[in-house]
C-alpha cells in the first residue's frame, strides 16, 4: 500500500489549520521515534506532552488512544473497559493504511486521515484539561501546540468524535508495577 497518499500530509495540515484560523505553535526539532527520545525536545517546549497508542483488537478494530507522555495505562484494563478483545499495537503498514502516518509521526490529527471512519480516537480527560497540548502535525521533526478546544474544534470540522475517558482508572495495579522495577 506505498502507492496510498492520504488526505493529509503535514503541509497540507498545516496550511488548512491557517486556512482556518486554528490558532497553534509550530516548533521545528530533530525527528523523535519514541518518548525518550522525545523528552529532551520536550523540555524545550511549553504545554502539556502527550503520546499515542495506536491499538486493535483481534477483530480488527483499532482504536488510537491520546494521553499525557507520563500516563501509565495497562491495556488489559483498557480493553475490558472498551469491551473489546484483548489489545495489540497495530502495524505500520495498517497505521499508513488508516491513519496515513508512520511510525513515530502518530498523533490524535492524523485520525483526519481515516477517512472511512475504522479507528476509534480515545483522548485522556486530564489531557484534555490542560491549557495548552503538544503533539505532532503527522510529521515527527515537528510539533504543535494547541488548547484542546482547538483539537476538539479540528475533530468537530472533519465529523470526528472522539471518546474523552479518565484513564486513570486504566493504571496498572501498584503491585504489577513494583514488580516491573525489581
Amino acid at each position: 500500500m506505498e502507492d496510498y497518499t492520504p488526505p493529509y500530509s503535514a503541509e497540507a495540515l498545516l496550511a488548512m489549520m491557517k486556512t482556518r484560523s486554528h490558532r497553534f505553535t509550530l516548533f521545528h526539532h530533530v525527528p523523535v521515534f519514541t518518548v525518550a527520545e522525545s523528552d529532551e525536545v520536550s523540555a524545550q517546549i511549553p504545554g502539556f506532552h502527550t503520546r499515542n497508542l495506536f491499538l486493535r483488537d483481534k477483530k480488527g478494530r483499532m482504536f488510537l488512544v491520546t494521553l499525557g507522555h507520563n500516563t501509565p495505562v495497562d491495556l488489559k484494563k483498557l480493553s475490558d473497559f472498551l469491551g473489546v478483545g484483548r489489545f495489540s499495537f497495530g502495524s505500520p503498514t495498517r497505521l499508513w493504511t488508516y491513519l496515513g502516518v508512520r511510525p513515530g509521526s502518530v498523533t490524535p490529527l492524523s485520525i483526519l486521515n481515516d477517512t472511512v471512519k475504522q479507528v476509534q480516537l480515545i483522548l485522556e480527560k486530564d489531557m484534555m484539561e490542560e491549557q495548552m497540548v503538544n503533539f505532532h502535525p503527522l510529521d515527527n521533526s515537528m510539533t504543535v501546540g494547541m488548547t484542546p478546544q482547538t483539537l476538539l474544534n479540528i475533530l468537530e470540522q472533519h465529523d470526528v468524535s472522539p471518546h474523552i475517558l479518565d484513564l486513570n482508572q486504566m493504571a496498572p495495579d501498584q503491585d504489577l508495577l513494583e514488580q516491573k522495577e525489581a
